[in-house]
């Protein structure tokens, strides 16, 4: 049930909407039949079957199903929505019982007021406004809601927008596999009212743009979903099948080379580490170069795919292979990263470059002690094969070089030291050559909350991962796991590189607000709020 206000009303005009909204509202619950809606406003709000809301910006006549109204304070609530008494109930909710988001029924829909939370940092109070909708977005399925309106009474667009985001970000499920799915999620429409939240499609930047929100979003769904899927399904011929559709979705051009391609250009630590496997590698290539680029060189994004991970001989135990489906995080994120960037049209040279393997115990399988000869010539000596997400970025990073880029970023779930050193809550970052460049996808990493801590790649740990049979070996002693990794690769790289460690936050076991359970897609918001800045 709901309310109407007229069409053409201004947003200045707040008395006149509210008075209408209070008295529609006032009405609808009156009676016992909805309102006598004319056939074409009808027609024009079929349900969306896909599991993303959509975000979009109202200023129609309409029904309006569910409210939220988005304030500084109770006392910016427009008059005329609230009785004496409710405003009453809300105070106390608010005051004595210190709640920020306050929900009315009034039967046949509900009313919430979310009050923003007083934080000079703008990156944290936008945080706060994301998990808020993801807790609103929580109510509104739990009473099989559809639709809802966000009235952004005050004119506060990015936390009106972030407040939208995590509602539609904590809407996903991945319930392919799943016959019961009467817990399915029923909130499809997003709709802002709001006399900021006005740009035009194609302008304007995530914070203030629902159609590129829009576009990220679904990003991370895709990512999520791929992610998710067991390497029953998801080998790496399927995976890389799966980033063909990407690109005919979004325009970016994507080539794979299969295992013959990796032998005659030597790639030495992907053809490793799949050796073990029943299932031959790729290695997809993602590509997209508009004519209005304003960078002639590309940024390279590197993203590592093991698509299953058993550890190899150096077998995992039992509780740690559990979701090694996830080692490909790094992979997804950097698929859809792209996928988002073509899909927004942003007038950036950007390729993705994701190398997939499974890593599995086979009679053929690499063993400690080995030697691999990479795609630069290197040679590296395997002291535990389940330190294989290295070997096969190695290679990419390598085959890199070839772009001349302006600047290279690979992401992965590489390492059990990073978790241990960060958690969940951010990811490991190191950089050579691209110090000003890290520092600024840190700022994206607050602004989205995919945060980054720098370790630093001194040469002293260079030492640890020299071999006495290789030029390098692939392990390096118990201490600084993290950062004898990321030293690793930077011996493949001779231009400006970042390197990011997601292997905390990539897959959650437990639902973490709008991250939900299981992959969360981290990378994807992060790469694409770097890349904006960059075209701005």
């Amino acid at each position: 049930m709901g309310f109407w206000y007229n069409k053409g009303t201004k947003n200045t005009d707040i008395h006149s909407f509210a008075a209408q909204a209070r008295d529609g509202v006032m009405r609808a619950t009156s009676r016992s039949s909805r309102f006598l809606i004319p056939l074409h406003v009808k027609l024009r709000f079929k349900i969306n079957n896909a599991m993303l809301p959509k975000i979009s910006i109202t200023k129609r006549s309409q029904e309006i199903e569910n409210l939220v109204l988005v304030v500084s304070s109770l006392k910016a609530l427009p008059d005329g929505v609230f009785t004496a008494s409710e405003m009453l109930y809300i105070r106390r909710q608010h005051k004595e019982l210190k709640k920020d988001i306050i929900s009315y029924n009034r039967l046949e829909n509900w009313i919430y007021v979310y009050v923003i939370k007083d934080e000079k940092a703008d990156h944290k109070r936008r945080e706060e406004c994301r998990k808020a909708g993801d807790k609103v977005g929580n109510m509104l399925n739990s009473q099989k809601a559809e639709k809802v309106v966000i009235f952004d009474h005050e004119n506060h667009p990015a936390e009106t927008l972030a407040f939208a985001e995590g509602m539609a970000l904590g809407n996903y499920q991945f319930l392919k596999y799943k016959q019961d799915k009467e817990k399915k999620n029923t909130l499809r429409k997003i709709e802002i009212y709001s006399g900021s939240v006005t740009r035009e499609p194609g302008t304007g930047s995530r914070d203030t743009n629902p159609d590129r929100l829009n576009i990220v979003n679904e990003a991370v769904y895709k990512c999520r979903d791929l992610i998710n899927e067991p390497a029953s399904y998801l080998t790496a011929t399927v995976f890389s099948k799966e980033i063909e559709k990407l690109g005919k979705d979004c325009g970016a051009k994507v080539e794979v080379m299969n295992k013959k391609k990796l032998e005659v250009l030597q790639m030495g630590g992907i053809l490793g580490v799949n050796k073990g496997s029943h299932e031959p590698p790729t290695f997809t290539v993602m590509e997209w170069k508009p004519a209005d680029a304003v960078n002639k060189k590309p940024i390279v994004l590197v993203g590592k795919g093991i698509v299953f991970d058993s550890g190899g001989m150096n077998l995992k135990p039992g509780d740690s292979m559990l979701n090694m489906k996830d080692d490909m995080s790094g992979a997804a994120a950097v698929a859809l990263a792209v996928y988002a960037i073509a899909k927004a049209k942003l007038p950036v040279y950007v390729v993705g470059l994701m190398p997939a393997t499974d890593n599995r115990l086979g009679t053929r399988a690499i063993v400690p002690g080995d030697v691999l000869k990479m795609h630069n010539g290197m040679t590296v000596e395997v002291l535990n094969t389940d330190a294989e997400g290295r070997l096969i970025l190695a290679d990419a990073l390598s085959y890199a070089r070839k772009y001349k880029p302006e600047l290279v970023i690979d992401m992965a779930t590489l390492t059990g030291a990073a978790v241990r050193a960060i958690g969940k809550f951010a990811c490991a970052g190191m950089e050579a050559r691209a110090s000003e460049e890290l520092l600024e996808i840190t700022d994206s990493g607050f602004r989205t909350c995919e945060r980054i801590v720098e370790l630093p790649m001194w040469d002293e740990y260079g030492e640890l991962i020299k071999s006495e049979f290789a030029d390098l070996k692939n392990l390096g002693p118990g201490d600084a796991g993290t950062i004898t990794a990321g030293k690793f690769l930077e011996k493949f790289t001779d231009y400006p590189y970042i390197h990011l460690d997601i292997a905390g936050p990539a897959f959650l076991d437990k639902a973490d607000s709008y991250r939900g359970i299981g992959g969360t897609g981290f990378g994807v918001r992060l790469l694409f709020d770097y890349i904006m800045k960059r075209v701005n």
